[in-house]
């Protein structure tokens, strides 16, 4: 009889503890599915929302990364580094010392590298974020950081003095790169890679000159020089809406819909300047303003002689890109022998602009529109000008693409006969060879559009250009400049 009890209790006993077991794995799946609801929940609330339920209890140590961390990118980048910096060495000296050549400032006679190495620590990714926004393509923006070792020597020349080697140490870059995908229903899938640096957050390149047996004084601003240089090729060819496009694979694929184009049209009338600052021992100072919405394609006005609140009532014309990210940027000079000195600087966000309408603004001038690299913050005074924006239709926008080829072989004819050294000279003069009897663009359409200055011409150019391995097609990049009297009657720059 005790034998028969003690079975059925352990029976009993054994299914009581089975069902236990079952209720409790239950009841923790049931707990792990709900904490893994709540946490995506979690996931797609913003730190506003978290603000909102959370009330003053809100943590503000708590982040929201928009971009994922690549550690197993990083330890191969590190691996790969000693070869990729290699092959990085020749393309740069490559493509980068003839835009060095086109953007040399003026004052500058040759702009070259005489040592070029990337040293040995490589850059590194702090992360990567995805993106599908538009269809066909996908769209990845890289966090990238490098503060390396490189040793970089800058043959400098300038009229009348010896060439004097510049070092450039301590190099920093900091940016975020963006890369699109053009997919493709053949293998490898994908067409083309579009790259570009985003305006913003703005590209940060930081870097120390240092004269290699000599001293920076031996040649006056060639520090400044350098650090406009810099900027202009970085704005002008890699800031988004400028881009690079290359094809992948061999089969040719229609790539216009990646390349850059003409957006629209934006008249300036630069009116006036009021109380400019003296840069003149005796005398005033001798203004003028130069204007642009890229750095390599500006004009500027006439020389008000010793006048403070000087008066140019003239008009120019330039072409806008991207009217969401460009700016038109006024700096205003004083003539001089020698050197010109700047006495302020504006800029002008084209997206604050309405399409068709006509509106006046006054500037007000910086020393420079990097405020925290400048001692002297005394007000500049302001340039007032009047702006209006136009966008182009496709009939506009080709016909703009048609001009500017001609220009670009006159600017190459130009410099080939040595009228011009680069593209920055064609600002004082040898322009007007170029822009002499520029009216009408195409007929009827594109009136008003003058002087289409655009683009580099070498194969393997960045910026809008499609690199096609050993050769180069010219890309659909352009800036028609054209600059008008009071009159409304075209004329040189």
């Amino acid at each position: 009889m005790g034998l028969i009890s003690g079975i059925l209790l352990g029976m009993i006993f054994g299914i009581a503890l089975m069902a236990g077991w079952r209720h409790m794995m239950r009841y923790r799946s049931t707990k792990r599915v709900a904490k893994a609801v709540d946490i995506k929940l979690l996931g797609s609330l913003s730190r506003e929302d978290l603000k909102k339920i959370c009330g003053d209890n809100f943590p503000e140590w708590i982040s929201f990364p928009a971009f994922e961390q690549v550690k197993w990118l990083n330890k191969l980048l590190s691996k790969l580094w000693p070869f990729v910096a290699d092959a990085a060495t020749l393309i740069i000296r490559e493509s980068v010392e003839p835009l060095l050549e086109e953007y040399r400032p003026p004052g500058i006679t040759s702009l070259k590298f005489s040592k070029l190495s990337l040293g040995n620590v490589p850059p590194k990714i702090e992360g990567i974020r995805v993106q599908s926004l538009n269809k066909g393509q996908v769209i990845m923006d890289i966090d990238f950081r490098w503060g390396g070792d490189p040793s970089i020597i800058l043959g400098v020349e300038a009229a009348l003095v010896a060439s004097i080697p510049i070092q450039l140490k301590d190099l920093q870059v900091f940016t975020v790169i963006r890369v699109i995908f053009q997919l493709a229903e053949e293998i490898p899938c994908i067409s083309a890679v579009v790259v570009a640096l985003l305006s913003e957050p703005k590209p940060r390149i930081d870097y120390t000159l240092k004269a290699v047996g000599g001293s920076l004084t031996a040649i006056p601003g060639i520090s400044d020089m350098i650090d406009d240089t810099v900027e202009s090729i970085v704005t002008d060819m890699l800031q988004w809406p400028h881009r690079i496009v290359v094809p992948i694979g061999g089969t040719p694929v229609d790539l216009s819909e990646l390349e850059h184009k003409p957006q629209g049209k934006l008249t300036v009338t630069v009116v006036k300047a009021n109380d400019l600052k003296n840069m003149e021992m005796i005398g005033k100072s001798d203004p003028y303003v130069v204007l642009f919405i890229r750095p390599l394609y500006k004009v500027k006005t006439r020389v008000v002689e010793n006048n403070l609140n000087p008066v140019w009532n003239q008009s120019f014309e330039l072409i806008a890109e991207d009217k969401e990210t460009q700016s038109l940027t006024l700096e205003v000079f004083d003539k001089d022998i020698g050197q010109d000195k700047r006495l302020g600087i504006a800029k002008l966000p084209l997206i604050n602009l309405e399409e068709e309408v006509e509106k006046e603004v006054d500037l007000r001038l910086l020393p420079s529109l990097d405020m925290m690299k400048i001692k002297d913050k005394k007000d500049r005074g302001t340039v007032t000008v009047k702006v209006f924006y136009h966008h182009f239709n496709k009939e506009e926008q080709l016909a703009a693409l048609e001009e500017e080829k001609r220009i670009l072989e006159e600017r190459k004819k130009l410099k080939e006969a040595g009228v011009i050294g680069s593209t920055m000279d064609a600002l004082d003069g040898a322009a007007s060879l170029v822009g002499s009897g520029v009216g009408m663009v195409g007929s009827g359409v594109g009136a008003g559009l003058g002087v289409v200055g655009s683009g580099l011409t070498k194969a393997g150019r960045f910026m809008g250009r499609t690199i096609t391995g050993q050769s180069s097609k010219r890309s659909g990049s352009t800036t028609p400049v054209n600059s008008v009297q009071e009159n409304g009657g075209p004329k040189p720059l």
